[in-house]
């Protein structure tokens, strides 16, 4: 499908990105460029890529395919670096937890070649990061949002949707403010909470004997407190206004919760508790439903 793919960031997402394309036969040359030479050396050492960058502009020389996998913050300096250098008919795309502070970056870098960035964001990952981390099935039924252009050509979108595809994913398609207030409430929220938490837990004088004793259900829920710092940092600063709408309406109801308590009432605790139960349990059987549906 692609002579040359170019992967900013070869970590997790962009790493899994290339070993998927290269197990399924749709990248004949596969580049990395990155900040870190012991990171790239080390994706080279996994078979992640074929070879190493140092200089953006030219690893683009040739690529068909550019993907930015690098966290949101650090998009509209590579896409400004790579810029005059795009040739007609590459198309550019990206992996990033956000997508109008994206576009906006894009549109500034790009100017007239707005057309050939494709953003897209894949809903699949690990609290691991690195090299070592990526995962050839990391995408395997795992959906892909794609919030195409107003520019993009039809031909270019499909293009990068049969990308995904190959690696195993199931295609979406939002527009970029549709999928940032989407993802603020079901991702980023929570994973502003997890953080939270076990920053609060680990500040107090008795924070070991508070993890002593934490169990599965602290566990799952603190899990995603295991992932990369600056890419959260990034996230939620780039998507702050949708993000800011979900932390109010949660302390709200935080708030609504702790006056329960306080009050004694267990009936209204026990409605919100049972209200929450059976929302859980109808998304977990939708998504079970459609992952037999999918096998």
């Amino acid at each position: 499908m692609f002579k040359k793919v170019v992967i900013f960031g070869v970590g997790l997402i962009g790493g899994s990105f290339a070993l998927a394309l290269r197990h399924a036969g749709q990248a004949a040359h596969i580049v990395g460029v990155g900040r870190s030479a012991e990171s790239l050396a080390r994706a080279r050492e996994l078979g992640i890529i074929d070879s190493v960058a140092t200089d953006a502009a030219a690893a683009v020389d040739g690529a068909d395919l550019i993907m930015l996998a690098a966290p949101v913050a650090q998009t509209e300096a590579i896409l400004a670096a790579i810029a005059a250098h795009l040739a007609p008919g590459a198309i550019v795309t990206d992996a990033g937890s956000t997508k109008s502070d994206v576009v906006a970056a894009a549109r500034r870098a790009l100017g007239d070649k707005i057309a050939q960035f494709v953003p897209g964001h894949p809903i699949a990952g690990r609290e691991k990061h690195g090299p070592e981390a990526a995962l050839a099935d990391l995408y395997a039924g795992k959906k892909v949002v794609i919030t195409a252009l107003p520019e993009n050509g039809a031909g270019d979108v499909e293009r990068v949707a049969a990308a995904w595809q190959a690696c195993g994913a199931i295609i979406h398609r939002l527009s970029p403010q549709e999928h940032d207030a989407v993802f603020a409430s079901v991702s980023h929220l929570p994973h502003v909470l997890a953080f939270a938490l076990v920053d609060d837990i680990a500040g107090k004088p008795h924070a070991a004997t508070l993890f002593q004793y934490a169990a599965s259900g602290f566990r799952d829920f603190t899990r995603i407190a295991g992932s990369s710092p600056e890419m959260w940092r990034d996230i939620s600063l780039a998507n702050r206004d949708a993000l800011l709408t979900e932390v109010d309406a949660y302390l709200a109801q935080l708030g609504a919760m702790r006056q329960m308590i306080a009050a004694g009432d267990g009936a209204a605790l026990e409605k919100i508790y049972a209200s929450a139960q059976h929302a859980r349990l109808q998304w977990a059987a939708a998504i079970e439903a459609v992952e037999r549906k999918e096998t």
